[in-house]
């Protein structure tokens, strides 16, 4: 019994860490949509025991922003130690640049709108 327990848990741990790798952050989508994904993959991973270290989500959350986050991102690898950033402070980043985004996005509709 315990050995198909442990080969199910091997099997889920597997195809988790394969739907992992295969996150990509959609242009449309926002930060707290795909980290909500993310963090879920991530918490369920370590629950069935396995050891994914937190720079390895980090680089994750970097590597797979679409453009409209390619500067944040950029700005994080070059000036930040990637190595001891914690991925709560990758998204509090990225979400700031959303905001910001958002922001000056509204603006450019009013300029428009007024004109």
């Amino acid at each position: 019994m315990f050995v198909g327990a442990d080969r199910l848990k091997a099997a889920r741990i597997q195809t988790l860490k394969t739907e992992f790798e295969a996150l990509s952050m959609k242009e449309s989508e926002g930060v707290d949509e795909f980290v909500v994904k993310v963090i879920n993959t991530v918490s369920t991973l370590r629950t069935l025991g396995d050891t994914i270290e937190e720079y390895y989500v980090v680089k994750k959350l970097l590597r797979v922003v679409p453009s409209k986050f390619l500067q944040i991102a950029s700005t994080l690898e070059q000036f930040e130690d990637l190595e001891t950033m914690s991925a709560e402070e990758v998204i509090g980043r990225l979400k700031s640049h959303e905001e910001r985004m958002k922001g000056h996005g509204e603006n450019d509709e009013r300029k428009l709108i007024d004109s």
